[in-house]
């Protein structure tokens, strides 16, 4: 029993070391892109990240999609996003439109009623952009913002403290099984941790950026940031339970996939845009 509780925390020691030299390699570079480099390669580094989490996605849930689809959804993304960068916006909704469109014509002309589970694999064709390229792409907007770099860092604090709060406080306090039977190792008293991590993080964020008082509407918005964030991560473990994998790739030593890092983020960044429109501008 000793010899196998000694294995474990040498595995623990091991994850967590790994998942810290992989934060602080990171960690840097998108801090420079964000904050200092050309506006072009922060777009082009969330566009990478779409691209790799479509890449991690399709390869869960539809491994025998034809290739030409799987292109698909890499060209629909890239189009997307460079329809943003260039403000395009009249476009955006008819290009939407092709999103169910493509497959849907590619498998009336080349499989018909043959392909079997037809609507399902069409489904999730489109579904890939709409979870991952989309809200990736709502930054670019919100970087143009004029206090809009202030609040990607904001956004990325909170949801960075929400991660290591739930974790740790998980380990350390957990008892009562947030959703056992999707993700068996997230408790309540880690989501509070969490949760809690984020208001504290953001109260310190605001006091050394000025960007704007700590006040109720604050405390509700970070909340609401909280929530997103986990129920982000609880939906993209649900994703990986259904298809029995335990990470959506292994891109990122100690962290899992690209879709593993940023599960959180896509479900976060709606709320912070629609906060930042209805009440920063």
């Amino acid at each position: 029993m000793d010899g196998h509780w000694g294995a474990q925390l040498a595995r623990d020691a091991k994850m967590h070391l790994m998942r810290w030299v992989t934060a602080l390699f990171v960690l840097p570079i998108v801090v420079y892109l964000i904050g200092f480099g050309p506006r072009v390669l922060f777009y082009g580094l969330l566009c990478l990240f779409s691209c790799a989490g479509l890449f991690e996605f399709y390869r869960m849930a539809v491994p025998a999609l034809p290739r030409a689809l799987f292109y698909w959804g890499f060209a629909f993304s890239l189009g997307w996003f460079a329809l943003l960068y260039l403000n395009q916006v009249l476009l955006l909704l008819p290009v939407l439109v092709l999103l169910t469109g493509v497959p849907m014509a590619f498998f009336m002309f080349f499989s018909g009623l043959k392909r079997a589970h037809l609507i399902g694999e069409i489904g999730k064709v489109a579904m890939a952009p709409l979870y991952i390229s989309v809200p990736l792409s709502l930054l670019l907007p919100l970087d143009r913002h004029p206090q809009g770099v202030l609040w990607i860092f904001f956004l990325l604090v909170v949801i960075f403290a929400c991660d290591c709060g739930a974790f740790y406080c998980g380990r350390l306090f957990g008892k009562h099984k947030l959703h056992p039977t999707i993700s068996p190792g997230k408790t309540w008293e880690g989501a509070v941790g969490g949760t809690v991590f984020s208001l504290i993080a953001s109260f310190w964020f605001l006091q050394i950026t000025s960007l704007r008082k700590f006040d109720p509407g604050v405390i509700a918005f970070v909340l609401m940031l909280a929530v997103a964030a986990q129920v982000g991560d609880l939906c993209e473990s649900m994703i990986k339970r259904h298809y029995g994998v335990k990470d959506s790739g292994g891109l990122l030593p100690g962290h899992g996939g690209v879709l593993d890092r940023i599960d959180s983020m896509l479900f976060a960044i709606p709320v912070l845009c629609a906060y930042v429109q209805l009440f920063e501008t």
